[in-house]
């Protein structure tokens, strides 16, 4: 399969990248350390990259940046990142990808498991996760020519913990991560959120 990773120079997306190495043509973008450039709040950006790629058999998406603050200090700019990056940027990668997607292909996004497990200053990432979840669902009704999606849910990862100074043993590795992706590309569901711990 030739697979569009987005985010690919990103923990996750390392990850993902080295999961698929050897099984499948990988092609490789991100906003700053990739062959291929482009910023996912950036409706243009979206388009572009899919006019110089072309036709895939997959697109995966391990980008999207949210504000993780007190709610009391969420600003309107603070939201408006999170909702268009992370959460319409990745939506933009479904809408504006179903032409170059082949038949019986697929789309994996990514939310986070703050959508259905909330803590202190994540009203905005839940937000933007649960979005994405929602919409994962409901996309999977409507997507043409047996074209598939499904959203990975991940817990902090081990790596992130590690570099704050905290326990990485209360997260998972990105590798452990990454095999949700890979089951999603790799396998036949759809509309299916996948949580990386079960």
């Amino acid at each position: 399969m030739r697979i569009l990773i987005i985010g690919a120079s990103g923990t996750i997306g390392r990850a993902i990248v080295s999961a698929l190495t050897g099984r499948h043509d990988l092609v490789l973008a991100s906003k700053d350390e990739a062959p291929e450039q482009v910023d996912i709040s950036d409706p243009a950006s979206i388009r572009a990259l899919y006019a110089r790629v072309g036709r895939v058999d997959a697109v995966v998406s391990a980008a999207g940046q949210a504000a993780f603050k007190p709610l009391a200090d969420l600003t309107d700019a603070d939201f408006s990142l999170s909702l268009n990056n992370k959460l319409m940027g990745q939506v933009n990668l479904v809408r504006f990808g179903i032409a170059s997607v082949a038949d019986g292909g697929s789309f994996t996004l990514t939310a986070g498991l703050m959508a259905r497990e909330p803590a202190r200053n994540a009203a905005a990432v839940s937000l933007v996760n649960a979005g994405l979840e929602g919409f994962g669902r409901s996309a999977a009704l409507e997507l043409p020519r047996g074209q598939r999606i499904n959203v990975v849910s991940p817990p902090s990862l081990s790596e992130t913990l590690r570099a704050r100074g905290q326990d990485p043993g209360a997260g998972l590795p990105a590798a452990a991560v990454a095999r949700a992706y890979v089951a999603s590309v790799e396998g036949k569901q759809t509309g299916t959120v996948l949580d990386p711990r079960a």
